[in-house]
C-alpha cells in the first residue's frame, strides 16, 4: 500500500456532548492492547480471523469478541469470503490515527 500521510482535519471541530462521548469511546477501544494489536494487523491488507486471533495471541472466540466491539464502532469493517471472515479498516481515519500515534510514539524525548 502506497504512504498516504496527509491530515484529514486542520483545525478541531466544535463537538457536541455526544461526539464527544462517541470520541472517547473510540479511545477507549483503541487504549486495549489486545484490540490495538487487531488494528494494526489490519493496516495494510486485509485480514481472517484465525490470522487475527494467532497474531493477537487471543483465543479465536475473544478475538470474535473484540472484533465485533471493533466493527460496532465503525473501526473496522468485515466482508465474506466463502467461509471466511477478513476484516480490515474501515476508513482511512483510522490508520491516520494509529499511524500517527505510532509515530509520536517511537520519537524521542526531548
Amino acid at each position: 500500500m502506497t504512504e498516504f500521510h496527509q491530515p484529514c482535519c486542520t483545525e478541531l471541530p466544535e463537538m457536541s456532548s455526544e461526539q464527544l462521548a462517541r470520541l472517547a469511546s473510540l479511545f477507549r477501544l483503541l487504549g486495549d492492547e489486545g484490540r490495538l494489536k487487531l488494528v494494526m494487523a489490519c493496516i495494510d491488507e486485509p485480514q481472517p480471523v484465525c490470522c487475527l486471533s494467532e497474531i493477537s495471541g487471543m483465543s479465536q472466540p475473544l478475538t470474535s469478541h473484540h472484533l465485533k466491539g471493533l466493527r460496532g464502532a465503525r473501526i473496522l469493517k468485515s466482508s465474506r469470503r466463502g467461509k471466511q471472515v477478513f476484516y480490515e479498516l474501515d476508513d482511512h481515519h483510522i490508520r491516520h490515527v494509529v499511524l500517527d500515534l505510532a509515530s509520536h510514539v517511537m520519537e524521542p524525548a526531548d
